[in-house]
């Protein structure tokens, strides 16, 4: 009778266990649908990047020759120069348009979204799940469609493979150098999974240190693998330059500190407790950066405690990258959720094992699913409804296609008139107007920094603030033959980067297209001046928005707001206002269209109604644009207390603090302040990047530093250093005029007639 009373007690006493596996699964099963539903509708949107022209054209271009260039082929001002780039994207994404166009070129980049979350949770838990809910946001804007994408999926794929072997020893380490041969081919992000397999390497040996048992576990595990780990490091000489691809990463590398000072997503993130604050936010996804990072230290922190060293290192040092550079918040958050995942889960779990009713136990943890499923179906119903797309600064909208800041009309219009000469671009659209006029035409700059470098950025920046008479202009068009210029006029990285009067009044230049998102300019040739008698347009006249308002809200939305910044920038202000009247009924709460109309009221003379909507733009959006337009709007009122202030929570919200902290020292100053001027020049140097303060030349920070420097110590009467401080500044910038002038004074004040 002694075998079944065992058997009962047996059984007994496995129930709490199964059940709570039972659980474990319900609950990880719901959350990872949840997910992945989450992640599809993040990453299905149009497609808007400023790389994947070159990108499709490079593909094109492979196809059609049957060969791989390592010189530029697409520009006419850097043609010939050495260029190497992984090929393999291109293609891929060449064949993608041929086989569905645009459309299925945004399916594929919601594909790779929830690839990515998918490989993520491979062998994850609930907790897994619920860290991967708040990581999609991360991780769709870097599934983007372009080269950028593959890192992301082969990122997660490779971590997850090696975090598998480190707490099995089983994991299939094969099929490591056939996704190496892919990566390599695909992007520079290669170089991510050799940094991975490092820190696998690392993460191994720390084991050795904490007993015999631990130790021969690891050291078994690094023999079983090593041959894999070499074989895929080897394997990266499987492309079409060898040894040569490591070169071209190095520069890709080297010119990652420019890149940090001009391109966006190469900047850092704020960390300041009034941008994690402002972040943190139902429906504002920028603050997923900010829970991640917290999330990684709360894991970093409990994997030290139980003795867990690699984990806890890996947590940590993958917290740096993001913070410095906003593109690598996809692969931090890739570590979290597959790192961090495990070590909150056993947290968790010796948490919920307190909890001595199991109904009370599963009610948490069902809570705590509705909430991560809640929080999902709202920011999914903002994507759906393209509130969130209208609410940030972002380029696209929800669905598949052609995003709608493309110059699609004007190249399509350049394409039919024929137009003679090179054309003149901007950075942004070149790589676009690369794929869509090419291989006939070539373009003047596009997206691939590392080829044309900081100067030609520069100079093409600079080229669109002046006036196309100018000797500059006329240099440069007599240079390259340049017979026409096509315009962003967005109202993103367009129509504020252009003084489009300047462009409009030219005696040289003639208008012959304008939409609300291009124009076109042809130079007054003999050759082009039918083209100019047959397309007259006039900027003062031009309707705007060019065509018939779309059909859908969006659509709509978009049409208005850009004509209404195309036409404030016109001077066109009554017509401005009525059409961000005609964007704020398809989306009320745009804190573009909202900031847009401040400017429109303050170039009208309504000062009360300008503060408004520059607060409301603030309440629904504080970012450092919001505030900077408002500190200005004090500025000019002569409200100094409320410059301050707006200068400052500029200055917490911005990724360049130092900048913002020359433009405080300069109100400083002008208000006869010297000691906070000194205060905030100190401060700009000092949260300053390193590749900003090594610059040199007028307008660089350390020029504005000495000069600021020099003007405070000269209104309080110290002489001596300020015209130590001026001296520096004309060694930083001998060809500023201005600079000399400021130390001649100096001089002459002293009585140094000589020196003066």
């Amino acid at each position: 009778m002694s075998a079944p009373v065992a058997t009962v007690n047996l059984t007994t006493a496995d129930t709490p266990a199964t059940d709570t596996s039972r659980l474990n699964r319900r609950l990880f099963l719901v959350l990872a649908a949840i997910a992945l539903i989450y992640a599809f509708l993040a990453g299905l949107r149009t497609v808007s990047d400023f790389d994947l022209g070159w990108q499709l054209a490079t593909g094109r271009w492979v196809a059609q020759h049957h060969s791989v260039s390592s010189t530029d082929v697409f520009s006419y001002t850097a043609q010939g120069e050495p260029w190497i780039y992984p090929v393999g994207a291109g293609l891929v994404l060449y064949a993608t348009y041929l086989l569905g166009g645009y459309a299925l070129i945004s399916w594929l980049g919601a594909l790779a979204c929830v690839a990515t979350v998918a490989l993520l949770l491979r062998r994850g838990s609930a907790v897994s799940a619920g860290i991967a809910i708040l990581a999609v946001p991360l991780i769709a804007w870097r599934t983007t469609p372009r080269a950028d994408m593959f890192t992301v999926v082969l990122f997660a794929a490779f971590l997850s493979l090696l975090w598998e072997n480190y707490q099995t020893g089983r994991a299939r380490l094969w099929l490591l150098p056939l996704l190496m041969v892919a990566w390599v081919n695909l992007h520079f992000g290669f170089a991510a999974g050799l940094a991975l397999i490092l820190a696998y390497v690392g993460v191994e040996l720390s084991e050795t240190i904490f007993g015999e048992v631990r130790r021969r576990a690891a050291l078994q595990r690094l023999r079983r693998a090593w041959a894999w780990l070499a074989a895929t490091a080897l394997v990266t000489l499987a492309n079409p330059w060898g040894w040569g691809m490591y070169r071209a990463l190095m520069r890709q590398q080297r010119a990652a500190g420019q890149q940090q000072l001009n391109i966006g997503e190469w900047s850092s993130v704020p960390v300041t407790w009034t941008a994690f604050s402002t972040a943190l936010s139902l429906r504002q996804t920028q603050g997923a950066i900010y829970l991640l990072l917290a999330i990684a230290v709360v894991a970093a922190v409990l994997a030290l405690l139980r003795r867990q060293l690699g984990a806890a290192m890996l947590l940590l040092i993958a917290t740096y990258p993001p913070v410095h550079h906003v593109r690598m918040g996809a692969v931090f958050a890739c570590v979290v959720v597959i790192v961090g995942g495990p070590v909150l889960t056993a947290a968790i779990v010796e948490l919920g094992a307190k909890i001595r009713q199991a109904p009370m136990r599963s009610a948490a943890a069902w809570a705590a699913v509705c909430l991560l499923a809640a929080l999902a179906l709202l920011r999914s119903f903002d994507l759906v409804t393209n509130r969130h797309y209208v609410r940030v600064v972002d380029e696209s909208t929800f669905g598949a296609g052609l995003g709608w800041w493309f110059p699609e009309r004007a190249a399509e219009f350049i394409e039919r008139e024929n137009l003679p000469g090179e054309i003149f671009n901007t950075y942004d659209e070149g790589s676009y107007l690369t794929w869509k006029l090419g291989p006939k035409r070539r373009d003047y700059i596009d997206g691939r920094d590392t080829l044309f470098g900081v100067t030609r950025m520069h100079k093409a920046g600079q080229l669109l603030q002046l006036s196309p008479d100018s000797e500059a202009w006329q240099q440069e068009a007599d240079r390259y033959n340049i017979n026409a210029i096509i315009l962003p006029l967005g109202r993103f990285d367009g129509v504020q980067l252009v003084q489009l009067k300047g462009f409009c009044e030219s005696r040289g230049w003639r208008p012959v297209y304008l939409d609300e998102v291009s124009a076109v300019f042809v130079r007054r040739k003999p050759e082009t001046e039918s083209l100019i008698q047959r397309f007259p347009v006039e900027c003062a006249t031009a309707t705007l928005p060019a065509a018939p308002l779309d059909y859908s809200a969006a659509g709509s939305f978009n049409q208005s707001a850009n004509a209404a910044s195309l036409l404030a920038a016109l001077g066109r202000t009554s017509e401005a206002l009525s059409a961000t009247d005609t964007a704020l009924l398809a989306f009320p709460d745009s804190p573009f269209v909202h900031w847009l109309r401040g400017n429109i009221f303050y170039a009208m003379g309504s000062r009360s109604d300008a503060e408004q909507e520059y607060l409301a733009t603030i309440s629904l959006d504080p970012s450092e644009v919001a505030w900077t337009t408002l500190a200005n709007f004090y500025q000019r009122e002569g409200r100094i207390p409320e410059t301050i202030h707006a200068w400052q929570q500029a200055g917490k919200l911005s990724a360049r603090p130092d900048l913002v902290q020359i433009n405080l020292a300069h109100f400083y100053l002008h208000i006869q302040q010297p000691k906070l001027t000194l205060q905030a020049l100190d401060e700009a140097v000092r949260s300053a990047p390193a590749d900003a303060i090594a610059a040199t030349g007028e307008g660089c920070l350390r020029f504005n530093v000495a000069q600021g420097r020099a003007a405070a110590w000269g209104a309080l009467g110290d002489l001596k250093q300020a015209t130590s401080f001026q001296e520096e500044a004309v060694q930083l910038a001998p060809e500023s005029a201005d600079a000399w002038s400021h130390l001649a004074k100096l001089y002459q004040r002293q009585g140094q007639f000589e020196n003066q």
